[in-house]
C-alpha cells in the first residue's frame, strides 16, 4: 500500500514539474511570439542574462518575477477569504484533471507494470467532466467576493457561458462512449489503436467527426479564450478578475494556460488516438500490405509517448492561432450559438451514433 502511494506521489511530481508547469510557462512565450509573427512584429525579446536573449525565452522568468513582486492588493469591501482562495480554486480544478490522462502504454520497471497515468479510474471519463466544470467556481468566487459590479457582471457571463457549452461538451462526448463502450480513458485510447482495412486508424476524429467539431469550440469556450473570452472582456473593463493584482492575477493567467494544455490533452486522448500512432503495434510498425519494421519495446514506448506529446503541442499551438485569428463573439451571439445551433447538432450526433451502433 505504501509503495503504491509513493508511486502515485512520484507520478504527480513528475507530471507537475516536467509537463504541466513547464509547458504552461512556455505557452506564455509562444503566445507572444506567435502573435508577433502573425502581426509582423518581433515580440518579447528584451529580457536577457549576460547579454543572451534566447529569442525572448528569458521573458518567462522576468514575467514571473514581476508578477510575484507586485503589490497584492485586496479591495477594502471585499470578502477577503473568498477573494484569496478564488484563484486557487480555478487552478486546482484545471490541474486535477491531469490525473486520469494516460500519457502512454504501461511500462515494466523492475519487474512491475507501471501505468503512465496517475489514477486509472473506472469512471475516468466522468471524473474528467466533473472537475473540468468546477473551474467556473473560481470565476464566480472571484467576481462575487470582489464586491465590484463590473467583476460580478463578468462572473455572471462566465456562469451563462459555462451552462451553455457544458451541455454541448458532454453530449458531444456521449458518442465517443457509445463507440468504445467504456468510460475508462485507457479503453478509449486502446480502441483507437485498431485500423480499417489495415491502413486507416480508427481515431475518434474519424469515427466521431461531428462530435470533434462540436467538442473543440465548446471546450475552448470552457477555457474562456478568444473568441469566447466574454467573462474577461478586457476591452470593456469588465471581468471576474478585475480587482486582482500581483501573484493572484498571475495564478489566474497560469490557470488559463494550464486549461489550454488540459484541452489539448483531452482532444488528443479522445479524438486523435492518444498515445497510439498509425500502424505502430507492440512489436513495431505493421502496414496493411504485410510489410513490417520490428522495434524493441522501449523504442515503441518512447515513440508512443513522444507522439502523444507532439499531438498535444500541436493543439496548444492551434488554440493560440485561433486566439489571434478570430474576433470575440457578442454575448447574445455566443448564447445563440450554444443553445440554438450546437445543442441540436450534439443531440443529433448522439441519436445517429446510437442508431449506427445498434445496426
Amino acid at each position: 500500500m505504501l509503495s503504491e502511494i509513493l508511486l502515485a506521489l512520484a507520478k504527480v511530481v513528475v507530471l507537475l514539474l516536467v509537463i504541466i508547469f513547464p509547458l504552461a510557462a512556455v505557452l506564455t512565450w509562444v503566445e507572444r511570439k506567435q502573435s508577433a509573427i502573425m502581426q509582423d512584429r518581433l515580440g518579447a525579446n528584451r529580457a536577457d542574462i549576460l547579454g543572451l536573449r534566447a529569442w525572448g525565452l528569458f521573458n518567462i522568468i522576468a514575467d514571473g518575477i514581476k508578477s510575484f513582486s507586485k503589490e497584492d492588493w485586496v479591495p477594502p469591501f471585499a470578502n477577503r477569504f473568498l477573494f484569496n482562495i478564488a484563484p486557487f480554486v480555478g487552478l486546482f480544478a484545471a490541474m486535477v484533471t491531469f490525473a486520469v490522462i494516460p500519457f502512454g502504454p504501461p511500462v515494466e520497471i523492475a519487474g512491475h507494470e507501471v501505468a503512465l497515468q496517475v489514477a486509472d479510474l473506472n469512471v475516468g471519463f466522468l471524473y474528467m467532466l466533473a472537475f473540468g466544470s468546477m473551474g467556473v467556481y473560481g470565476v464566480v468566487l472571484a467576481g462575487w467576493s470582489s464586491n465590484n459590479k463590473y467583476a460580478q457582471l463578468g462572473a455572471m457571463r462566465g456562469i451563462s457561458q459555462m451552462i451553455s457549452y457544458e451541455v454541448v461538451l458532454g453530449l458531444a462526448l456521449v458518442g465517443v462512449v457509445l463507440v468504445h463502450g467504456s468510460v475508462r480513458l485507457p479503453d478509449i485510447v486502446a480502441g483507437q489503436g485498431a485500423h480499417w482495412f489495415g491502413w486507416i486508424p480508427k481515431w475518434g476524429v474519424l469515427t466521431q467527426p461531428l462530435a470533434f467539431l462540436l467538442f473543440l469550440p465548446a471546450a475552448i469556450a470552457e477555457t474562456k479564450r478568444v473568441p469566447f473570452d466574454i467573462p474577461e472582456g478586457e476591452s470593456e473593463i469588465i471581468g471576474y478578475n478585475l480587482e486582482y493584482s500581483g501573484a493572484k492575477f498571475a495564478l489566474f493567467l497560469l490557470g488559463e494556460f494550464i486549461e489550454i494544455v488540459v484541452l489539448s490533452l483531452l482532444v488528443t486522448t479522445l479524438f486523435f488516438g492518444g498515445w497510439q500512432l498509425p500502424w505502430l503495434h507492440d512489436t513495431g510498425f505493421v502496414l496493411g500490405n504485410g510489410a513490417r519494421l520490428d522495434l524493441s519495446p522501449l523504442v515503441v514506448t518512447v515513440l508512443r509517448v513522444a507522439g502523444f506529446l507532439l499531438k498535444t503541442c500541436f493543439f496548444c499551438w492551434l488554440q493560440i492561432l485561433i486566439r489571434w485569428t478570430l474576433p470575440r463573439f457578442r454575448f447574445d451571439q455566443l448564447l445563440r450559438l450554444g443553445w440554438r445551433e450546437m445543442l441540436p447538432l450534439a443531440l443529433l450526433n448522439v441519436v445517429a451514433t446510437a442508431v449506427v451502433m445498434l445496426w
